[in-house]
Parts: structure tokens; C-alpha cells; sequence
């Protein structure tokens, strides 16, 4: 519900390209991502509880290493202090709030294929460490069977369909830009096992959401796919090529030369993996002929389908075009999927390669305590783990304000952390945040129930 309140908007699609119910579905729907925070906060209120008890696990309390998540945009709650008041209230210590999407125990949820293989993963999720540095793990504090038990039926794919009744499975929400972005293991294989055709999301473009689909998802579920379609837009070309906000409606082919370098990036970026591409340039009723054309004519190099696709305004007849040219490429291209690191990599390679050879950064930035912290996480173990980067989603850089392809950057980290249950390890980058802030104008302002009973001021 972050978004929704926010200024992203709800994940429903838009005009005739909507899942419906689009109101229960942006909020509340069958409840999945409340059972995740509540299982989350549980596991935090039992650590908590073992500190104020007997502590037998000796636990260090400044070096717990599991925070609490909300589902709501709350800049004021990304460091807390909880505890005080007194003996009664347990033993105070610092803390954090994440955006529910961010947590975990999402991402266990995700790439589990059922309950019992999730109950293992949530065992496994390291909440502190003791003076030693020896970790504590949920199943230390037998947390993990209560959590299980609140996840079970939210671990249940959930069957929506489109205002044109075709079958959609929605089951799953962590960010690209701060977790790993892709729905559910079971949602996709039951799809495939469904349909001819099974098409999934990886949010937020080729550098976060592609690139964790098929180094984590891909790489964990033993799946790959035939083609990917990248949706690209002319008006976000042109932002990309300098365009104010204000301005992106009027023709401009000098900006699409320059913001086209970025579509270009993400084309190579999935050539990176041996898969062949189409881009769906997604029809808003400004874009001319010309600057479409344009597009591929700057692309053509590339050896890429590149389609108008017009579903917003006209449903499935819009997106025809795109269909078969995605059927055609799926059927009749030979792929060579290949990871872009193997398991063998020490983790600050695998950062590395992320950094040069998807972004395009000439190096990683990262100071003397933190490379400390991974070699620590490469000793401990987790070494094998794939690498889950948090960056902006603005910019293939770090800095959201470097638009098209930029050149010449490094790559600053801020902080790493294993994600054990999960089966990955965080990377945080520049200055992204896993609790996002309201802006100043949030959506929530809009949103109302009319007179009717009907939510209005959803987007």
C-alpha cells in the first residue's frame, strides 16, 4: 500500500489493460502481504522477547541484526530506538523499520515452492549475533514454525483475470530496487504448466529487475526464458535525453538521440544473457510516427523487434502486434542462457561484474569496514550466495539525476547484509532507502469513498 499512498501508484495496470479487482487488489486483496509483515514483526517481538528474558542464546543487543517493516511510505521510522520505558518493556536497543516489500521474509516467500521449504528458509534468517560474532537464526529462537503457520495460505497463488477475462496469477510483490523483483516461484511454474505462453514481470528495467530475475529467480528456481520484452516509452526517452516533465508531450528527436543510448544499454544488457529481445514502445496519443520510427531506426543494429504496442487505449486488439512479434521471436530464436557470474565468485567480484558490466561504472567504491564486512560474509559461508543490489531505479548510475547512458561513474556501497533464508546477500548503493518517504503531495490526499460506497482517487 506504500505506493498507493505515496506517488508510484498501484500495480493494477491501467485503461483496458487492467487486472480487476483494481481497488482490492492495489490494497488489501487476499491479505499476502499483511501475513508477511505480520510474520516478520513476530519474529522481531520474539527476538526481542528472548532479550528481555534470559538472553540464553546470548545474543548481543547491539549487533541484532532484524528490524520490523510496515507497509506504508514512513521516513520517520528507518531508526528507532525500542525498549524504553523501563524494565517492564524489555531491553532498549536500536532498531529499523522497512517497507513490508523490502522484508526478507517476502523474498523467502517468493522463491519457495512450498510451505515446507519456506518454513526451512525462514529458519534459516539470521536475526543477531552474539559477542563472537556467532549468528542467531530464527530457528535458534524458534520463531520460524509460527511464522510458517501465518504464511500458509498466503503462500497460495491468487487467480485474478483482465477486463478481458484472460487469467492472471498475482502472487508476490518484493521492489527491483530494493529486493529482488520478481513474483513468486510457484506463481510462474503453475502459469507455465497452465498456458503456452507464461509471461511474468521483472520491474524496474534491465539493470535491477532482468538481472535479478535471472541471477536470483532463474538461477534458484532452474527456469529460463525463451525471449523478454523490454517496454520502453518515447516520453521516457526523452526525459532520459534531458526533456523537463513539462515539455516530454512536444516532438523532440534531438532528446530521443541522446536518451535512446539507455534503451540501447538495457537491449545489451539481456543480450548479456544469450536471450534475444523485443521492445514494446508502450503508445501514449502524443508520440508521432517519426519518433518512433526514430527509435528504431537507432536501434536497428541491434537486430531487435521493436513494436507500438496501444493496449492502455485498446485492450489486447492494441497489443496484437506485440503478441506475435514476441510469439515469433520465443519460437524461432536459438538461446544460449548464461548467468552473469558463477556461484564460485567471491561476493565483491560478483558485485563487481554487476557494477561494469551492467551498469557500465568503471569501478566499486566501498571503505575499509565494509570490504571488512564482506570478507567476513565470504568466510562465514555465504560466499556461493548471488548478490541482490539496491540501487535507484532513475539511472543505470547510482545518482538518479545522471539520465541516459552515462559514462565514467563508480558505484559508491553503503552497506552489505546476508539474507540467509532468502538465499542472497543485500547490497546497498548510493543513497537508496528500503523506507521509502512520503512526498510532499502524497496520494493518500486524493483518495476518498464517494458517495456510492466506491473508492475513488485510486491510480
Amino acid at each position: 500500500m506504500g505506493p498507493c499512498f505515496g506517488m508510484k501508484g498501484g500495480a493494477a495496470g491501467g485503461g483496458y489493460s487492467q487486472v480487476v479487482p483494481m481497488e482490492d487488489i492495489n490494497l488489501h486483496f487476499t491479505g499476502d502481504i499483511h501475513a508477511i509483515e505480520l510474520a516478520h514483526n513476530l519474529l522481531a517481538a520474539m527476538l526481542d522477547n528472548h532479550l528481555h528474558h534470559s538472553n540464553s542464546l546470548r545474543i548481543d543487543p547491539r549487533r541484532v541484526a532484524w528490524g520490523r517493516v510496515i507497509d506504508m511510505n514512513d521516513r520517520s521510522l528507518r531508526n528507532v530506538i525500542v525498549g524504553l520505558g523501563g524494565i517492564a518493556n524489555s531491553l532498549p536497543h536500536e532498531s529499523t523499520f522497512d517497507i513490508t516489500v523490502a522484508s526478507e521474509v517476502m523474498a523467502a516467500f517468493c522463491l519457495s515452492e512450498s510451505i515446507f521449504e519456506l518454513r526451512e528458509r525462514l529458519g534459516r534468517m539470521v536475526v543477531g549475533y552474539t559477542r563472537q560474532r556467532k549468528p542467531i537464526t530464527a530457528a535458534d529462537l524458534k520463531a520460524h514454525g509460527a511464522m510458517a503457520v501465518l504464511l500458509k495460505n498466503a503462500l497460495k497463488p491468487n487467480l485474478v483475470q483482465t477486463l478481458e477475462n484472460n487469467p492472471a496469477i498475482i502472487h508476490g510483490g518484493p521492489f527491483a530496487n530494493i529486493a529482488h523483483g520478481c513474483n513468486s516461484v510457484i506463481a510462474t511454474k503453475l502459469a507455465m504448466r497452465l498456458s503456452d505462453y507464461t509471461v511474468t514481470e521483472a520491474g524496474f528495467g534491465a539493470d535491477l529487475g532482468a538481472e535479478k530475475f535471472f541471477n536470483i529467480k532463474c538461477r534458484k528456481a532452474g527456469i529460463q526464458p525463451d525471449a523478454v520484452v523490454i517496454v520502453a516509452t518515447v516520453r521516457a526517452l526523452k526525459l532520459h535525453g534531458g526533456v523537463p516533465l513539462e515539455k516530454l508531450d512536444t516532438p523532440n528527436t534531438e532528446a530521443l538521440d541522446k536518451g535512446v543510448e539507455n534503451l540501447k544499454k538495457h537491449i545489451e544488457n539481456v543480450h548479456r544473457f544469450g536471450l534475444p529481445v523485443v521492445v514494446a514502445i508502450n503508445y501514449f496519443t502524443n508520440d508521432t510516427p517519426e519518433e518512433i520510427q526514430f527509435i528504431k531506426d537507432k536501434c536497428a543494429y541491434l537486430s531487435v523487434k521493436i513494436v507500438s504496442s496501444d493496449h492502455w487505449r485498446q485492450g489486447g486488439e492494441g497489443a496484437e502486434e506485440l503478441a506475435a512479434a514476441v510469439i515469433d521471436v520465443a519460437e524461432n530464436t536459438k538461446t544460449d542462457f548464461t548467468l552473469l557470474y558463477p556461484d564460485s565468485c567471491t561476493l565483491w567480484q560478483k558485485v563487481g561484474i554487476i557494477c561494469r558490466e551492467i551498469y557500465g561504472a568503471v569501478d566499486v567504491l566501498a571503505d575499509k569496514r565494509l570490504r571488512a564486512k564482506f570478507q567476513q560474509l565470504q568466510e562465514s559461508g555465504y560466499g556461493e550466495l548471488p548478490i541482490c543490489m539496491a540501487k535507484t531505479q532513475y539511472s543505470l548510475s547510482t545518482d538518479p539525476g545522471l539520465k541516459g547512458r552515462p559514462t565514467k561513474f563508480d558505484v559508491p556501497l553503503r552497506d552489505v547484509k546476508v539474507a540467509a533464508g532468502a538465499g542472497f546477500v543485500v547490497v546497498l548503493s548510493g543513497d537508496i532507502m528500503t523506507m521509502p518517504g512520503l512526498p510532499e503531495v502524497p496520494a493518500a490526499e486524493s483518495l476518498d469513498i464517494d458517495e456510492n460506497g466506491d473508492v475513488v482517487g485510486l491510480f
